[in-house]
């Protein structure tokens, strides 16, 4: 937190093939190391996959892919009574955004495809039927939350 003034926002530019901010958005959480324009052909790779494989528009699966990712509530620890809680909470619109974009490049990392742009493929496409490693992440933070509903008085 810088002390002095307030930081602006940086304006993200839309992707320069489909001119969509989410996608831009996902193609800086698949880069790594600065290395943008690998990152976007991961993601392009990925996009052709799903238009070749599956015959489906690829914006279209990632939209419904990203939004069935998005999770409503998550669990955040607080210390009360020199006790630990996990304490349901609802999450942020922004927040929702990023945490589903990086389950799913978490989840397209650990699948066993070949190359990286197979795996994010098939991974958007099964989370638009609500299946696969990210939407198991979804559904389990969905349950902690759940499980711990007991708590929820402590939030503040």
């Amino acid at each position: 937190m810088p002390r002095r003034r307030e930081v602006p926002k940086r304006e993200i530019l839309p992707d320069p093939k489909f001119g969509d901010i989410e996608v831009a958005k996902f193609i800086n959480v698949i880069m790594l190391g600065g290395k943008k324009s690998v990152a976007e052909q991961i993601v392009y790779g990925a996009f052709g996959h799903i238009k070749e494989k599956f015959g489906k528009d690829p914006i279209e699966v990632f939209r419904t892919a990203i939004e069935n990712l998005k999770p409503v509530v998550e669990v955040k620890s607080r210390r009360i009574g020199g006790k630990n809680y996990q304490v349901p909470h609802e999450v942020p619109v922004k927040r929702r955004l990023a945490l589903a974009m990086r389950w799913a490049r978490t989840a397209a990392k650990k699948r066993t495809e070949k190359s990286m742009k197979l795996r994010l493929a098939v991974e958007l496409f099964e989370a638009a039927q609500r299946r696969g490693g990210a939407m198991k992440k979804r559904d389990e933070v969905h349950q902690m939350a759940e499980a711990n509903k007991a708590f929820s008085h402590f939030r503040f």
